[in-house]
């Protein structure tokens, strides 16, 4: 039977579209919120997670650095989208015809030059695809969603323009997610994603990196966070190349260890396509 992934948003959201790149014949699950997604794999009512945990315009993700950890659920892939607006409508009109459009708040910006050129104004939905899905069902007439050809396929819409967003390079970083860890060595190249928390010692951040550095580990990420509602319990995630069991990568961990008061591995899992 194919895996059941869970996701926030409704059929045809990028997070979607995430599932079809990392499980090509899995079986999409739509949920609320974050939250959701994640209580969804617990309860068993999906095998994986889907979640998005930074863009290359927007930045990380809110909450989920706080979530993942918390969510008991480990980290099994990785899956890159590529963030391609469309706008789309029912069928039977051309883009002349188009003078409204509802999307995600945050992709709206992105297609502001198209968006003005002509002549459109846009209103704020909470999510792109369930747009889509709302102007279908309503067979609404003068009125687009942005969103990808995706939802377009699924909701019976027609692409009126596609590419539309005003920087190339727009990506979304989703990790998939379950509930049993896999650190086996599944690819020439790994990611090993962990949080800790450094001891209260004078330059124990710096001392705790230095491990990394005198070994030859490349740190692909690093973010401080607060926990527990206090400015001076801070804890930070990171991601390295390598596997745990790489002599290079055991040292540095080792290292780290004597400088952090927690150290929690949240998976080991092959570096994606997209990292290229």
């Amino acid at each position: 039977m194919p895996d059941r992934i869970a996701f926030q948003g409704d059929l045809g959201a990028y997070s979607h579209e995430a599932c079809l790149k990392a499980r090509p014949d899995a079986i999409p699950v739509p949920c609320t919120t974050f939250e959701d997604v994640i209580a969804a794999v617990k309860s068993g009512a999906a095998d994986l997670a889907m979640l998005p945990v930074e863009n290359t315009t927007y930045g990380r993700v809110a909450d989920i650095h706080r979530l993942l950890p918390e969510s008991g659920l480990r980290i099994v892939g990785e899956a890159f989208v590529r963030v391609r607006i469309a706008l789309m409508a029912n069928p039977g009109q051309t883009l002349d015809d188009i003078k409204h459009v509802r999307a995600h708040l945050v992709l709206i910006p992105q297609a502001r030059a198209f968006l003005d050129a002509h002549g459109i104004t846009a209103e704020a939905a909470a999510d792109s695809a369930g747009a889509a899905a709302d102007i279908a069902s309503a067979g609404e007439m003068g009125v687009g969603a942005l969103a990808s050809t995706v939802a377009a396929d699924i909701h019976g819409l027609t692409v009126l323009a596609d590419g539309i967003e005003d920087q190339g390079h727009n990506t979304t970083r989703f990790l998939l997610m379950s509930p049993q860890a896999d650190h086996s060595r599944r690819g020439d190249r790994m990611i090993t994603t962990f949080v800790f928390e450094v001891r209260n010692i004078p330059a124990a951040l710096y001392k705790a990196m230095g491990g990394f550095a005198t070994n030859g580990v490349n740190m692909t990420k690093l973010e401080s966070y607060m926990v527990g509602g206090a400015f001076t319990a801070t804890q930070f995630y990171a991601d390295i190349e390598g596997h745990p069991d790489d002599p290079a990568v055991a040292r540095a961990l080792e290292e780290l260890d004597y400088f952090t008061n927690m150290i929690e591995v949240l998976g080991v899992y092959p570096a994606a396509d997209g990292r290229n």
